[in-house]
Order: C-alpha cells, then sequence, then structure tokens
C-alpha cells in the first residue's frame, strides 16, 4: 500500500514539476510572443488604462489625457496643441506617437523601469507605474512670440540660450493640433488623412526637420572661417574682390543687391551682404578650411538629437572652386535646419563656444521626484574666441546700421545678420526670408538668447526678402519675450 502512495507522489510531483515548467515556458519564453500577437489586446488596454503623464512649460503642462470610459480608457489632450506641436508630437491610439511622445515614452506612459520603486517586483506582476512629467527648457513666451510672429506664414523659428544650448523656442508654421489623432475612431483617420494630404504639410517640423539654403546668413561661417585661416587679419582692410566676380572656371558672373562692394572692407562687406565677397573670401579660404570651420559649427552631423533627431545640415565637401563660392554664400548645396542656424548664432554670442542644444530639462515621477536631469552639455570651439569677439561686433553693426535694423531693440545689444535663399528651378522660386540673432539685456554679462527665423513665403518685396522686413521683427519679438523687454 505504502509503494502505491509513493508512486502516486511521484507522479503527482512529476505533473506539478511539468505544470510549473510549461507556466515557465508560457510566462517567461513565450511572453514577448503573446505581448506582440496582434490578437493580444492586454497591452494596449493595459497602456491606456491609466492617464499619461504631462509634458510641461514654464512648470505648466501643455498636455492631458481625457476618460473616456471606454476599452482604450484614457486619450491624449493638448493645451494650444497647434503652438507646442513641433514639441510635443502627438500621441495616437492609431497612429503611434512622434517627437517628445515618442522619445519620452517611457516616463509618460509609466513603463521607465526608473519609476518603479521595486523594479524587480514591478518585472513579477507586471504593474504598471504611474506615468512620469516631462520638463522641457522651453521659454513660453518666447514659443508664442515666435508662433503670433510667423502667423499664417510658413516658416519656422528657433531659439536658444547660447551658454547651456537650452532651447527656448521652437516653432513651426502652419502647424495642427495633435489631438485630433489621440482617440481611435473614425474621424481620426480622416483627420490624419487630410494632414498629410495637405500641401502646405503642417506635420512637418520645419524647425528641426526641414533643411533650407540658409542664404546670406551662412556668411557668419565664411567669415569665421577668413579670420580663423588668417585669409582677413584686419575687418576694415580692403579686400581684393571684384564686382562683379567671374566664379572660377565659368563665365558666370556673380552680383551684389548693393552698391560699393568691389574690394569692400570686410565689416562693409558683412553689413550689406556683398555676395562677391564672401564667394571669393570662400575660395581663397579653400574647401578643407571651409568644411573644417562648417563642421565644426555642426554641418554634416548625423547624430544630433535634443532628445528627437534633428535633420542633418549640410556643406558639400566635393566642390570645385565654383561651387565652393556659391557654397560661401549659403547656395548651391549648403543646406541648414533654423535649429543649425540658431546654432551658428549662438556660437558667435558663446565666444565661440557651441553648446549641443536639448529641450528636456529633466524628468520626474508623478510625485514631482527627478527621474534623470540634463546636467552639463557638451561644448565645441566653432572658432577662435577673438574671432567671435570680431563677428559679434560686425553682427551688431548689421543691427545698428546695415539690413537688420527692425531687429534693434532699445537698451539692448543685438547682432543679426539678414539672409536671402534662392530655390527652385533657375532659382525662380520666391526667396526664403532669413534673420539670425542674439541679444544681450543691458545689465547682463553675456547674452541671453540667439534666434534664427527662416519665412518661406517671404513677400516679393525685396527688402522682405532679405529678411529684414520680414525676419527681423520676428527674431526681435522673440528676444524681447526672453529678455523680459516685450511691451
Amino acid at each position: 500500500m505504502t509503494r502505491h502512495i509513493r508512486h502516486a507522489a511521484v507522479f503527482c510531483a512529476l505533473l506539478l514539476a511539468a505544470l510549473l515548467v510549461n507556466a515557465a515556458r508560457i510566462q517567461v519564453f513565450q511572453a514577448p510572443a503573446y505581448d506582440d500577437h496582434p490578437a493580444n489586446r492586454r497591452p494596449a488596454i493595459a497602456r491606456y488604462g491609466q492617464p499619461r503623464g504631462d509634458i510641461l512649460v514654464g512648470g505648466r503642462p501643455v498636455t492631458g489625457s481625457k476618460d473616456t470610459a471606454g476599452r482604450l480608457r484614457y486619450e491624449r489632450t493638448y493645451t494650444d496643441g497647434p503652438l507646442y506641436a513641433p514639441v510635443t508630437g502627438f500621441a495616437s491610439q492609431v497612429y503611434g506617437s512622434s517627437l517628445l511622445e515618442d522619445t519620452e515614452d517611457g516616463i509618460l506612459s509609466g513603463t521607465d523601469p526608473m519609476l518603479a520603486p521595486f523594479p524587480l517586483v514591478g518585472d513579477l506582476t507586471r504593474a504598471r507605474s504611474r506615468g512620469g512629467d516631462v520638463v522641457t527648457t522651453l521659454n513660453a513666451a518666447a514659443q508664442r512670440a515666435a508662433y503670433a510672429g510667423l502667423g499664417a506664414r510658413k516658416g519656422a523659428v528657433a531659439a536658444l540660450e547660447p551658454s547651456t544650448g537650452r532651447i527656448l523656442a521652437l516653432v513651426s508654421t502652419p502647424s495642427y493640433d495633435p489631438e485630433s489623432l489621440s482617440g481611435n475612431s473614425a474621424t481620426v483617420a480622416r483627420s490624419w488623412a487630410q494632414l498629410n494630404e495637405d500641401p502646405s504639410k503642417p506635420m512637418l517640423n520645419r524647425a528641426t526637420g526641414q533643411t533650407y539654403p540658409p542664404g546670406s546668413t551662412f556668411k557668419v561661417v565664411t567669415a569665421a572661417a577668413a579670420l580663423d585661416a588668417g585669409v582677413v587679419r584686419d575687418v576694415d582692410e580692403p579686400t581684393d574682390s571684384p564686382a562683379p566676380y567671374t566664379l572660377p572656371g565659368t563665365r558666370t558672373r556673380l552680383t551684389n543687391e548693393s552698391e560699393g562692394c568691389e574690394d569692400a572692407p570686410l565689416r562693409v562687406a558683412f553689413e550689406w551682404s556683398c555676395n562677391t565677397v564672401f564667394a571669393k573670401l570662400g575660395v581663397d579660404v579653400g574647401v578643407a578650411d571651409m568644411a573644417a570651420t562648417a563642421e565644426a559649427f555642426g554641418f554634416n552631423a548625423t547624430d544630433l538629437r535634443v532628445p528627437y533627431a534633428v535633420a542633418p545640415s549640410t556643406f558639400d565637401t566635393t566642390v570645385d572652386r565654383a561651387q565652393l563660392a556659391l557654397s560661401a554664400i549659403g547656395q548651391y548645396n549648403t543646406r541648414a535646419t533654423p535649429l543649425q542656424m540658431a546654432m551658428v548664432a549662438a556660437a558667435v554670442a558663446n565666444g565661440g563656444q557651441v553648446r549641443e542644444p536639448y529641450l528636456v530639462e529633466r524628468t520626474t515621477t508623478a510625485h514631482g521626484s527627478t527621474v534623470a536631469a540634463a546636467g552639463p552639455r557638451p561644448a565645441r570651439q566653432a572658432m577662435r574666441p577673438s574671432t567671435a569677439v570680431r563677428l559679434r561686433e560686425l553682427m551688431r553693426n548689421v543691427v545698428e546700421d546695415g539690413t537688420g535694423t527692425n531687429a534693434a531693440i532699445p537698451g539692448v545689444t543685438v547682432g543679426g545678420k539678414t539672409g536671402t535663399a534662392q530655390h527652385g528651378i533657375g532659382n525662380s522660386g520666391t526667396p526664403y526670408a532669413w534673420f539670425v540673432s542674439w541679444a544681450q539685456g543691458g545689465r547682463a554679462l553675456e547674452p541671453k538668447v540667439a534666434v534664427a527665423v527662416v519665412v518661406e513665403d517671404a513677400a516679393a518685396d525685396r527688402g522682405d526678402i532679405t529678411g529684414g522686413g520680414v525676419a527681423a521683427p520676428i527674431a526681435r519679438a522673440v528676444m524681447e519675450a526672453v529678455l523680459g523687454t516685450a511691451r
């Protein structure tokens, strides 16, 4: 009898072991396959079963969550959605997520292990922590000023704090309301189709995801290269620059919009944006040194993230001398995002150093405890400090006496550079209007803001197209907002 009981006990133990092995196989080894199975609705139900964490600007949330009482219970909501869309992106139950909603999804959705007080217990129970918050570097007043300044025009604005790389404003127009994509109803599908079919591309982030020929604003980079290479030693000495200038190896003659550019000193050429002077300077500097300076500013970098990816700005290193001349005035294959050109202005304002830009100050738990903070950002020397001093002086001249007077702010030191970006077949398109600048308050020890503005559909008036009429007032409004001088 005892033997039969022992056999039965061993058999039951084997059955129990088999059950445990099978449970482990399903719950541990096959769990990922079940989680990812299209028929498994549990992850989606769990994901939307609690409110999502918020994205904060100036300490206030610009996002929220709405209880729909449905199976996918909570939908994303946005305060001033079009204003902050180039920063937040969207979080859709159908189409996924983008921008900060995507890169910070672990924090916002509560799946980041750093949010769990006892991670091992959480792994076993598969419990989801409450979503945390993402605190941005944005200045709300600057963001609103940039958005209002662009208005109904196509364009973008990027503003930085030169000494740290903090992004103070990031605006792209036309924009859209991310909340129209949040749920899973038929209206969401219609909104998605309308947004993607819209020829004005409202979901395109023109501040970080679109590159433009920078036109004359690139002359800041060319001037830095010429000064660093010793091609120009005195900004007030005449340059050997014929006007018009015949591009090397061609019969093409480059002309200027302004008079008095022949052999003009760098100061005058910069103030009045003489194409012939800067095209020849680029050729005299050479491809190697021009490319090295451009890359020190951030051109040709493919790994810039803020934390979402930024489209690479480019300076062609395979050009001949004629193409180099055009590249040196921001044409040919030279292309830049507004964020990149804000980095150029910031480097001038920051003594020649480029700080890597960033958008997230810190992430926190739902209770406000810090999960991660930005910390010091890497710095890169784009030019000699003495060159930066000279360029600050040249940029001040542009605002005080040149083409950028519309950016002047009483009681504030402002430096700037206007630009025209030709595009289209045979340069037939209406030029883009550019303006890059920096500003330093009367009592401040250093510049507090650097701005880049591009307007795609500038008016046909030449004064507007050069950036002084359209783009400079927008930059001024953003600088005033940051400095607290807006009236």
